[in-house]
């Protein structure tokens, strides 16, 4: 009974993040340590659910926070006075306006420093959203968090059924340092909660996930949202399929903790 139990826990677990997306081709080259922590923890299922506490310590979906600042050099350096670890320069986006540097935060997540993109001066009349609040910080803040999907057209056939607006499939690319291009489609929903749920993305099959390559040494230990109406927001993300700790706060707030060999870096996406 009790072996019964747990297999089909297991079962449950992989249906539901073969469901939500998790299981992308780069998904499966996680080590054997991260496979026994996945299945450990679908073991321990039934009791987490009646607990408080069952959300895991940031979303298992999470592909990349972004870290908005004015200036990549200045956003580089904030990164690595906290952490000891340097972001590296990653690239630009073409026809966006951006560029940006990474930083690994384990199998699967990591750190964008996104910012403005200097040699970037003629640009479309519609120029991102993004791209206007860059220009304007005074500190480096979560400006916007990604999810990953393994299937970015199944995912809007699913929210499309669910009455959920969305633009998207987009499809995206950024050139590296190396002149390797890396190509992704995202999928954005109308209403984001002001940036408090995610974009969603998938990874081209020929790119190379920046947490692999990108440099190493810093883990993501938590991350977290938070809203006056908490409940409300929980159950948005529960909608999404997204397992997010949610908090209860004075107006829209996204927060994260990085740790590196040499500090802690706490993100979190109030104006300062």
């Amino acid at each position: 009974m009790r072996r019964s139990l747990k297999l089909r826990c297991i079962l449950l677990f992989l249906r539901h993040i073969e469901c939500v997306g998790w299981l992308t081709p780069q998904c499966l080259m996680v080590s054997r340590r991260t496979f026994l922590m996945i299945t450990g923890g679908a073991l321990l299922l039934p009791r987490q659910l009646r607990a408080a506490d069952s959300t895991p310590d940031f979303p298992p979906m999470l592909d990349h926070i972004l870290l908005g600042c004015s200036d990549l050099h200045q956003g580089i350096a904030f990164v690595e006075q906290r952490t000891g670890v340097r972001p590296a320069i990653g690239g630009v986006h073409p026809g966006r306006g951006t560029r940006n540097a990474l930083l690994s935060l384990g199998e699967l997540h990591y750190l964008e420093v996104i910012a403005p993109d200097p040699a970037q001066s003629s640009l479309p009349a519609s120029v991102p959203s993004l791209l206007n609040t860059l220009r304007h910080l005074a500190v480096p803040r979560i400006v916007q968090w990604a999810a990953h999907t393994s299937d970015v057209e199944a995912l809007a056939a699913k929210l499309r059924e669910a009455g959920i607006a969305f633009q998207g499939p987009t499809p995206g690319s950024r050139k590296r340092p190396d002149g390797r291009v890396l190509n992704w489609q995202t999928l954005n929903l109308d209403d984001n909660r002001s940036g408090l749920l995610p974009f969603f993305i998938q990874w081209g099959a020929g790119s190379l996930h920046p947490s692999i390559d990108a440099p190493a040494g810093c883990k993501l230990k938590s991350f977290a949202a938070g809203d006056a109406d908490s409940s409300e927001l929980g159950a948005l993300f529960r909608r999404l399929g997204l397992q997010v700790h949610v908090e209860n706060a004075a107006g829209p707030l996204l927060k994260a903790l990085i740790v590196g060999p040499n500090g802690q870096l706490d993100l979190t996406s109030r104006v300062a």
